[in-house]
């Protein structure tokens, strides 16, 4: 939520009359906007301040046509804040253009010339969704913070006891930690366990995904720009190792980083040192590096797409996550306190769980791992009524998922059928499931996203 009761919008056009407009008719709301004329200039707003809706327009004055400016923006958006609603906007509106930033991310679809009420009732929407979410997920840290502990990682599997035990031996170090797993497995969990362990803990942890990031912009991301530095840089920026000093940066999805950029990589990570885009100043980089994949890095090395040396000063430490079907002892417990968070987040008055639903929690192959758990439990809490999740609230049913009728099936259900059992397939590999399926990464990370594999 952002700071004020008072919900803050942020409007990406870079038409004035289309700025003022909006902006006076949200004011008939009582709600505060904030105009930029760019995509960087949204970015840059996003990365500086805390807004409950994002609105961006598909054009702007270098392409007018093919709203490309647009989804490239929607596509980084994620990188700076994860959480942030974005409904996108544009004159020249096609069901194409419309079906592409919907799967990319966007949360609806708005065409100029608007109606008021519509642009009204879509506004409201995102901002309850937007706030509801943040409470629950406030209300939860707070409760930990309570009883006065860091990351819970739920783990009392014979597969997971190295895994803490390798936790608690490299935590308190600043050794530099690569941690590997299907998609899914926890890995930004382990990560925040290992710097609630050092003795950094009480400096910043900052996460970034890798796949996230443009090959154009990759520098000013991580290491920031000054004023002037290229077009749209309005003003200097901090970048992530800069926010990072004296914690942790976190390299999630490093595979996906571009080979042109490794290298740049490689140089702070040897050196410890870095200068801004545009600046001749060199800057110290005291933080500690875990980065994370579930890609087989030895593989790429060996097809040409990733640095060795690179690799090698990654992995100082590795740590490998199993998958969920080989911690089994772990459903049960892990059900339950995705419960305790889901309960607290949607205030449902939830006691336990079934025992048909747990059997069916059991009996699934879970090719989504931790992620997929978690939604399933998120599932059984929004449709049930309580004081126990069913079994048939969960997605989860045995018939279904060993006999599926694609025609009594919606074109959403046939496509999350299809992308868990080309994970299973494909032993929850989400690369080569991405490439089975014709997909790019970033498409089928946002899939995966979308239906909580």
């Amino acid at each position: 939520m952002a700071a004020s009761n008072v919900p803050r919008i942020l409007l990406a056009d870079d038409q004035p009359d289309v700025g003022e407009a909006l902006r006076l008719l949200f004011k008939t709301e009582g709600w505060r906007t904030e105009v930029v004329s760019s995509p960087q200039a949204a970015l840059d707003a996003v990365d500086r301040a805390e807004f409950d809706l994002l609105i961006a327009d598909l054009n702007y004055t270098r392409d007018t046509t093919s709203g490309q400016e647009g989804l490239d923006l929607l596509g980084r958006v994620p990188s700076v804040d994860p959480t942030l609603p974005v409904v996108v906007m544009t004159a020249w509106a096609t069901v194409e253009l419309a079906v592409e930033a919907m799967r990319r991310g966007a949360r609806d679809f708005i065409q100029k010339p608007w109606e008021n009420a519509r642009v009204l009732a879509i506004v409201r929407n995102q901002i309850a969704l937007r706030r509801a979410l943040r409470d629950g997920e406030r209300l939860a840290a707070a409760s930990a913070a309570q009883q006065g502990r860091g990351p819970v990682m739920v783990a009392q599997s014979p597969a997971m006891r190295p895994v803490m035990e390798l936790i608690q031996r490299v935590g308190p170090s600043d050794a530099t930690v690569l941690i590997t797993g299907e998609n899914g497995t926890g890995k930004g969990l382990a990560a925040s366990a290992l710097h609630a362990a050092s003795g950094r803990s009480s400096r910043p942890f900052i996460a970034v995904n890798m796949g996230g990031l443009s090959e154009t912009l990759f520098e000013s991301e991580l290491f920031g720009h000054v004023r002037g530095a290229f077009t749209d840089a309005k003003a200097d920026r901090v970048g992530r190792f800069e926010m990072a000093e004296g914690g942790t940066l976190f390299l999630d999805e490093i595979a996906n980083v571009p080979p042109g950029q490794q290298t740049k990589l490689l140089r702070v990570l040897e050196g410890r040192a870095y200068e801004r885009v545009g600046s001749s100043r060199t800057q110290q980089a005291d933080v500690r590096l875990i980065a994370a994949t579930n890609a087989d890095l030895n593989a790429e090395v060996t097809a040409g797409r990733f640095r060795q040396d690179l690799l090698f000063r990654l992995n100082t430490i590795e740590i490998h996550l199993p998958p969920l079907r080989e911690r089994r002892e772990d459903i049960e417990p892990l059900a339950h306190f995705f419960l305790q968070q889901q309960r607290v987040r949607y205030r449902k008055d939830f006691t336990g769980i079934e025992p048909a639903a747990l059997s069916a929690l059991l009996a699934h192959a879970w090719p989504g791992n931790l992620r997929e758990l978690s939604h399933a439990i998120e599932r059984g809490v929004l449709l049930g009524n309580g004081p126990l999740v069913r079994a048939a609230d969960l997605g989860l049913g045995a018939a279904r998922e060993a006999a599926p009728r694609l025609e009594d099936m919606s074109l959403e259900e046939v496509e999350r059928f299809l992308i868990r059992q080309t994970l299973a397939r494909c032993g929850g590999n989400a690369m080569k499931a991405a490439e089975a399926l014709g997909l790019s990464r970033s498409a089928f990370y946002r899939r995966l996203e979308k239906y909580g594999l």
